[in-house]
């Protein structure tokens, strides 16, 4: 018993050395060189540049209260648009075996991911064609129905991942006890979704608040929030205090709704195990699938759909005349190479995205510690700093290094990568934290190293997770579009960069070249996202035992492991 308590302590020992601070020193180094260097410049210029002017003084004359409690109404507007969207896609996916799930997951996935230049022509197209007779147009209305659309994948994993971690038995009992169908559900399955659907909804109001090129698309020039006021400000009016000061309020908000998201939402994903029991449709149930299916098609694909007829029918005439615009090099260069160069840089983003997020993940679930917190935090907030902030910041921070480094190849990849990060620590996170650490100790105790233990079980383990985590930090880095806008030269021009600025320039034809350029950017996305989907669900090993990593295996570890060291 002794003998078996040392090799325990000493397993753990080893266990806990593959989360020494260095682990944690990683992502906090490159996060200050990425990410609190650019700002910190920006606000030190700032204050220099202010007069004297106190932050309230800046929020004064900048309107910022009346513009934060526009952008908070209409974040929350689309929070709730978002929720009543997304509760019968959550109700399918929860409960019912459908052919096709994972074609079906990835059609409501591919809306979050795509660029939000893209979603705002896709919908500018919509309600200037088949839904011309609503009269939308752009403003408000249209600004919200495009953030639901974007959004309405957050929502659906969210309250998905809850409602199917429900053990169906207690349904079953309440059932069985005469509980109807809806009074098992507002008893049983409800009260547990609530902290789920509140996370949900703070999550939506975090992206609704700095959306960008959504509300520059839709606001027809007179939709105004914290995110266009910045750019309005640092771009239009070369204001840089003032552009800060809103800055500064914007993080608050930001802040805020993430804490109300951790607060509200599980902090830790219990083991899989019972889960919702998913049932084949039955009598009258088939049409309620029916009518799910046609309201995702009316709501998550009729946008995509009408994108890609406007890219064949420029002008009103079919023809491809769009896409033979992609090649055309008379202001700057093709679309083509520019998404050549968008997936080259985006690949590299995703590999750093996935180093730095993956130390990140590892550090918060195996140490805790205060190096580790700090970094998990900063991994976390450029998901609510203003991408128009981040450009000005850099644009900064680059003109005091030597031109090598500003000129870097890295450069544009690093900040794609800063955008990728949290999506990285949001799905490693909770699959590192489900690795039990009776595995990782059996393998220590059998003799293997704390490298070899971290890359044999956790990595093994959580294989699939990490295969979600870089499709989808690949697919969120290719759509940057903020802050590249500020770093673009003409080598260095991203596709949605190149949209954005085709979307300015008068004249149908760049008008059809944006539409084109935008269906190419949706089918990389999609394409990306599915083959996500296939891999994430996909049947496999979910043990360590069932081979390679079992008794036998970690066996065959140890012993590899004392004739090395011989």
């Amino acid at each position: 018993m002794a003998r078996h308590r040392e090799a325990l302590t000493a397993a753990r020992s080893v266990r806990g050395g593959i989360a020494l601070p260095l682990i944690s020193l990683v992502p906090l180094v490159f996060a200050t060189a990425v990410f609190v260097w650019p700002l910190g410049v920006l606000v030190a210029r700032a204050f220099d540049d202010s007069d004297g002017a106190t932050l309230a003084e800046l929020w004064d004359r900048t309107h910022a209260w009346r513009l934060l409690a526009v952008t908070v109404g209409q974040a929350a507007g689309s929070a709730v648009a978002a929720l009543v969207v997304a509760a019968p896609i959550v109700w399918l996916l929860s409960t019912v075996r459908l052919p096709g799930s994972g074609l079906l997951r990835a059609v409501v996935t591919v809306p979050f991911v795509l660029p939000t230049v893209v979603v705002g022509v896709a919908f500018r197209a919509l309600f200037d064609g088949p839904l011309a007779f609503l009269e939308i147009g752009q403003g408000w209305t249209a600004i919200i129905v495009a953030h639901t659309f974007l959004n309405v994948a957050v929502v659906v994993r969210v309250v998905t991942a809850a409602w199917q971690r429900i053990d169906p038995r207690e349904i079953a009992a309440a059932r069985t006890l005469g509980a109807s169908s809806a009074r098992a559900f507002l008893d049983i399955v409800l009260p547990r979704l609530l902290p789920a659907i509140a996370s949900a909804f703070a999550l939506v109001l975090l992206f609704c608040s700095t959306s960008f090129g959504v509300i520059q698309i839709l606001g027809g020039g007179d939709a105004s929030t914290l995110e266009t006021e910045i750019y309005l400000q640092g771009v239009g009016y070369a204001k840089l205090p003032d552009a800060v000061a809103l800055s500064m309020m914007q993080i608050v908000l930001v802040l805020a709704a993430l804490g109300v998201a951790r607060i509200v939402g599980p902090t830790r994903v219990p083991p899989s195990g019972a889960g919702a029991h998913l049932r084949s449709p039955r009598g009258g149930e088939r049409l309620v699938v029916v009518g799910v299916l046609a309201w995702i098609g009316i709501w998550l694909i009729l946008p995509i759909v009408t994108l890609l007829i406007r890219s064949l029918r420029p002008g009103g005439h079919w023809g491809l005349a769009g896409y033979r615009a992609l090649a055309d090099t008379t202001y700057g260069p093709s679309a083509y190479s520019s998404l050549t160069y968008s997936i080259s840089s985006g690949l590299l983003a995703a590999a750093i995205a996935m180093v730095v997020g993956l130390l990140t993940a590892t550090a918060l679930t195996r140490t805790g510690g205060v190096i580790a917190k700090v970094a998990g935090t900063l991994s976390v907030l450029p998901l609510g700093v203003s991408a128009v902030t981040l450009g000005f910041g850099y644009v900064l921070a680059l003109a005091t290094v030597p031109y090598e480094i500003a000129a870097s190849p890295l450069v544009v990849p690093c900040v794609q990568a800063l955008i990728a990060i949290p999506v990285v620590v949001g799905v490693m996170v909770p699959a590192l934290e489900q690795v039990p650490d009776r595995l990782r100790d059996a393998a220590a105790v059998l003799g293997a190293g704390p490298l070899r233990v971290f890359v044999t079980v956790d990595l093994r383990l959580t294989a699939r997770s990490l295969a979600a985590a870089a499709g989808f930090a690949f697919v969120m880095a290719v759509g940057e579009f903020g802050a590249t806008t500020f770093l673009a030269r003409a080598d260095t021009t991203t596709l949605p960069v190149l949209i954005g600025s085709l979307m300015g320039r008068p004249g149908a034809d760049n008008f059809a070249a944006a539409m084109a350029a935008s269906v190419v950017l949706v089918a990389v996305s999609a394409a990306v996202v599915a083959v996500v989907e296939t891999v994430s669900s996909a049947p496999g090993r979910r043990a360590l035992g069932r081979k390679g990593l079992g008794r036998k295996g970690l066996g065959r570890q140890a012993q590899e492991n004392r004739e090395s060291t011989c």
